[in-house]
């Protein structure tokens, strides 16, 4: 019976605010009532008279600068208030209104109906409660009008009365941070977080701590992400959402083992207090077993309309044959070149017809268009060609698609990007039997290997750090000149391996230009093998190139600078100064000493 009240209840209210919106006054509403809107409630006229005032009393009129004129309730005795010119008690008081009327309906009902300078004044005026802006907002994104859910549940948050604030908002200002993220609206999303954090609500300040570690990890700022979680440990010491994000910045920071350690310590405590729901225990017995597993797995079912194909592709990769050979030639210089056959050109052109975007060939990394919006097509018809991975070309946009997606996922690595790994590491040993002569970026068919490879360097790098190093060195063996810019990649990777020594005959390879991470690299590496002088020397170099860098590894405090639209700051930017502090910082905060060396050293002035 509620459902049918509440679809009636909707039913009258919405003819109701389109009588208002004719003609903002109470008689000419009374009429519609009574003529129009008892056919709305079943041809029931006492309840159409008695429904109209109530709904009249919270409607926000236009003319009022969007107050409302509530009417005063009448006594029993005193005439109704719907202008019968009966008493109440004989009239409206007599009507039982079949279920409760929010009062922040046709506050709803108004601001999902009103556009452009018209909802921007009613959001202006203050006067929309809470929860009407919550729903009206909500429902806004859920219809795909994301400018007009945003517009909506900005004026939710800003200047709000966080001591009003309901409960329910949690998901709006999830939402609206969403919403931000992917509207580019980066500033927005950052001073709404602050605010949060400064003056919100406990409950809002918990989740707000939980996003901003999240953003942590997307930048891979493992430092400040340790801090948030911190921060929301200490806010909602028992959320279930912390025994998630802390398996997940255990596992971006390459700490497997006791990522597992704290999520089964997580599944003791919150299963004691018994106040979890049968889905969400199962899921934190699931993360103690086994977190990485547990998190790829949360993350293809996610992917909503994906998750089948995405599946389906990791049961395709666990069971991939062994990879066809190569056509390889050594050429007459004694370098070698991948030539490809037809039958890997027929193979990527029945592919190329359902996945349709181009590999951009400008660029080590990307695409001329997005291939996403369509990936259930190309993941079904790859699912059931397995043999189109016989392709390197097919593999190379695979690999690519994959990691502009999940590269920045630890948990996607070993049922991802390592099976994919293994294929491409047997045409390089296959590769090897053909002399040791370069394999150059620009010769032949080689871009399209090389490519994949460093799309796999990079989708393993946080889930499968030492298979993903080997393969970059291996990978930059083949290439001397470095076209994929590997060498700092693989010099970070031996530093967090404590290989100081093998970091440091990496750093001395030759390079065309020098690089900031090389040159920063290969001080850290002297300093932890004590040769301070020459540690002292690479440091100056490094300051040659950029004389940020000192300053942004020695404040704690430092505030983040902005990437450009491409990703690649400019050389001797603050910019490519915080991108090194972002990647490296760790490091050298937790090698003793290294960072008061580093100090120390800092340019005065």
């Amino acid at each position: 019976m509620l459902a049918v009240w509440v679809e009636q209840l909707l039913g009258f209210a919405s003819g109701a605010l389109g009588a208002i919106r004719d003609n903002e006054h109470y008689p000419s509403f009374m009429a519609w009532a009574r003529d129009e809107g008892r056919i709305l409630v079943g041809d029931d006229l006492a309840l159409a008279q008695a429904l109209a005032p109530e709904l009249w009393s919270q409607t926000p009129l236009e003319r009022a600068g969007f107050d409302c004129e509530p009417l005063a309730r009448p006594g029993r005795n005193e005439p109704c208030w719907c202008d019968s010119g009966r008493k109440t008690k004989h009239c409206c008081g007599a009507v039982t209104i079949p279920g409760p009327i929010p009062s922040h309906l046709m506050w709803m009902l108004s601001l999902r109906e009103w556009k452009g300078p018209t909802l921007k004044a009613a959001l202006a005026s203050g006067n929309a409660p809470a929860q009407s802006l919550l729903e009206a907002g909500l429902i806004a994104a859920e219809s795909g009008q994301r400018g007009r859910a945003q517009q909506i549940l900005e004026a939710l948050f800003d200047g709000a009365d966080w001591s009003q604030m309901p409960e329910q908002a949690e998901p709006a200002f999830e939402l609206l941070v969403d919403l931000y993220q992917e509207r580019g609206f980066y500033r927005k999303r950052t001073a709404l977080l602050d605010e949060v954090l400064d003056r919100g609500p406990l409950f809002l300040r918990g989740v707000a701590l939980e996003r901003l570690c999240l953003m942590h990890l997307d930048n891979d700022d493992l430092a400040s992400a340790r801090e948030a979680f911190v921060r929301a440990q200490q806010a909602l010491p028992d959320s279930p959402t912390l025994a998630y994000i802390e398996a997940m910045l255990l596992l971006h920071e390459g700490n497997v083992e006791e990522a597992a350690e704290r999520a089964r310590f997580w599944f003791r405590r919150l299963s004691r207090q018994g106040d979890l729901d049968p889905e969400q225990l199962q899921f934190l017995a699931d993360l103690a077993e086994n977190p990485g597993a547990t998190l790829a797995e949360q993350m293809v079912n996610s992917e909503e309309d994906l998750a089948d194909p995405l599946a389906a592709l990791q049961a395709l990769l666990e069971a991939l044959p062994t990879a066809p050979l190569l056509r390889f030639v050594t050429a007459e210089d004694g370098s070698r070149e991948y030539h490809r056959s037809a039958r890997e050109d027929t193979l990527f052109a029945a592919w190329q017809k359902h996945f349709q975007v181009l590999v951009d060939e400008d660029a080590a990394l990307g695409f001329e268009d997005d291939p996403w919006p369509h990936a259930g097509e190309w993941l079904a018809e790859l699912c059931a060609h397995p043999e189109w991975l016989d392709s390197p070309q097919v593999m190379q946009a695979l690999t690519l698609a994959l990691t502009s997606r999940f590269g920045s996922l630890p948990w996607m690595a070993p049922s991802l990007f390592e099976p994919l790994a293994q294929r491409l590491e047997r045409w390089l040993t296959q590769l090897d039997g053909h002399g040791d002569g370069s394999f150059e970026w620009d010769a032949a068919d080689n871009a399209v290997l090389l490519r994949t490879g460093l799309a796999l360097v990079v989708g393993m790098e946080r889930g499968a750090r030492e298979h993903s190093r080997e393969l970059a060195e291996r990978l930059l063996s083949l290439d001397a000149q470095d076209s994929l810019g590997l060498r700092e990649l693989v010099l970070d990777q031996l530093l967090r391996e404590g290989s100081d020594r093998r970091a440091l005959e990496v750093s001395h390879q030759p390079m065309e230009t020098p690089l900031l991470g090389v040159m920063m690299g290969r001080a850290l590496a002297l300093f932890r093998l004590e040769r301070f002088d020459e540690a002292s020397e690479a440091l100056r170099e490094a300051l040659a190139i950029n004389g940020h860098v000192i300053e942004m590894l020695c404040n704690d405090r430092a505030r983040g600078v902005s990437l450009p639209a491409s990703g690649l700051p400019e050389p001797g930017s603050r910019a490519e100064a915080w991108q090194y502090r972002t990647l490296m910082r760790d490091q050298w905060a937790n090698t003793r000493g290294a960072l008061d060396w580093l100090c120390d050293r800092q340019p005065q002035g």
